[in-house]
């Protein structure tokens, strides 16, 4: 018997963003079709199996497969899956070109194949972009390119929407299914409002703690730049902070930033200092806002601050280690953690790069990397620039130094006997702030970010 689904949704880019949506909208009797041009990534979807490792989405779509296979699917046509849907969400990546500006030939070839696919379509069909663009860029490109391939209106035959994600890696699943606000740009009343009514219908009483925010195209835009930008800035901040902690004793960054966070304006959230921000969002969004606002004719010191601060912090971890440990060249030093955060096997803007980049550049070549979920990731990323262990043990055997650089459940149950156990000369630097103080510090030779010995 044919089933007649309420809502029928295209996923054009089956990255963190776009599978995980898929997942979860599949999970709540919405039909996909997900599309992707890679046919590997499409039959491992198809197949029930997650491509890259993200918290909660295998399971996830364990029972979408076990229960519910036929509301997830993934096609390497796109513009069927168009054809074959209502709305259509546009979630391909937007990396950063070699000038650090914002690359958007995927959104520009995804918005031909959806023009293609609209031409052949007399009904009215939605067009969200949830990748993060600049200002403009859903209007002007998007919308532009649609019209003129298609030959259709935007507001009259089909609906346009920018719909920011503030999805947090390593929890993508469960910021989809329980976010903080929904923020809607809108090219009129009539694409945000069939946007919002899909979203009361997939979030039904989630609604009554989450507000939804309907505005104009560019500033949806702007606002998950004004996010991104804000988060990467506070810890920036944090880690400037931490810098001024190291230089007296007696102070601890951890308790000046608890500090700080209960005031009711800021709270504590991404004020953890530590060895830098990473991933596939802060970097790339910084840096686009920045070179899209210098080609305004504006130069932002400020978030060029937030770069070189972060930046640094690869540098300052390896002063860290030699001002412990003397020395390092002709030592092993061991890295605990290589993706940028826990929770995901994401190894893009990782501080771990940066790090192995900074030792290297100092002559230091035995350096050994473990890490949970993204040992594969990292020797792609990393080629043979480290040697990659199985295990903690067999990371820390024979070193002189260790770095903590992804605060993995499985290091925080580590112990300073631990340690010194396992390596030649137990000296350990904590790049995130992950063990107490006090406890490592007269056990082990220890240094810590934003801290330095009590007198």
């Amino acid at each position: 018997m044919f089933k007649i689904y309420k809502y029928r949704v295209s996923i054009l880019g089956t990255g963190f963003i776009g599978l995980c949506s898929a997942a979860c909208f599949a999970e709540k009797d919405i039909k996909v079709l997900a599309s992707t041009h890679n046919e590997k990534k499409a039959k491992m979807i198809n197949d029930g199996i997650a491509p890259f490792f993200e918290a909660g989405l295998q399971e996830m779509m364990d029972n979408i497969k076990k229960k519910h296979p036929e509301l997830l699917q993934c096609m390497l046509d796109p513009i069927k899956a168009v054809l074959e849907t209502d709305i259509s969400m546009i979630t391909q990546g937007t990396p950063m070109r070699e000038d650090k500006s914002i690359d958007l030939s995927y959104i520009e070839s995804t918005a031909r194949e959806i023009g293609e696919a609209l031409k052949q379509k007399d009904k009215y069909h939605l067009v969200v972009v949830r990748s993060t663009v600049v200002p403009g860029t859903t209007r002007n490109l998007v919308g532009k390119i649609i019209k003129d391939v298609s030959g259709k209106e935007p507001g009259k035959d089909y609906g346009l929407c920018m719909q920011p994600e503030f999805l947090a890696e390593g929890r993508s699943i469960e910021d989809t299914l329980h976010p903080d606000r929904i923020v809607i740009g809108e090219f009129d009343v009539k694409s945000g409002s069939m946007l919002q009514e899909f979203y009361e219908y997939f979030y039904g009483e989630h609604l009554n703690q989450c507000p939804i925010l309907r505005m104009n195209l560019e500033s949806a835009e702007l606002v998950k730049y004004g996010n991104n930008c804000l988060l990467s800035t506070k810890i920036s901040y944090a880690n400037e902070f931490a810098n001024f902690a190291e230089l007296v004793p007696n102070v601890d960054i951890v308790q000046v930033m608890k500090g700080v966070g209960l005031d009711y304006r800021i709270n504590s959230r991404f004020l953890g200092a530590g060895v830098g921000f990473g991933g596939s969002c802060f970097h790339k969004d910084v840096n686009a806002i920045k070179a899209w606002s210098k080609s305004k004719g504006y130069t932002s010191r400020l978030l060029e601050a937030v770069l070189d601060i972060n930046d640094d912090q690869a540098v300052h971890i390896v002063d860290l280690a030699e001002e412990l440990a003397g020395n390092l060249m002709g030592k092993k030093v061991s890295l605990l953690g290589l993706a940028f955060k826990p929770g995901t096997d994401d190894m893009r803007e990782a501080a771990s790069i940066r790090v192995v980049n900074e030792l290297i550049k100092r002559g230091i070549k035995n350096i050994e990397g473990y890490d949970p979920k993204a040992n594969e990731k990292a020797a792609i990323e990393l080629g043979d620039k480290i040697k990659f262990a199985d295990s903690i043990e067999q990371v820390l055997k024979d070193s002189e130094c260790a770095l903590l650089i992804t605060e993995w459940d499985e290091f925080k149950k580590l112990t300073p006997e631990d340690f010194k156990k396992h390596m030649k000369t137990p000296n350990l630097v904590d790049g995130r702030r992950l063990y107490n103080y006090e406890i490592f510090n007269k056990n082990l030779f220890f240094r810590a970010i934003g801290r330095i010995n009590l007198e």
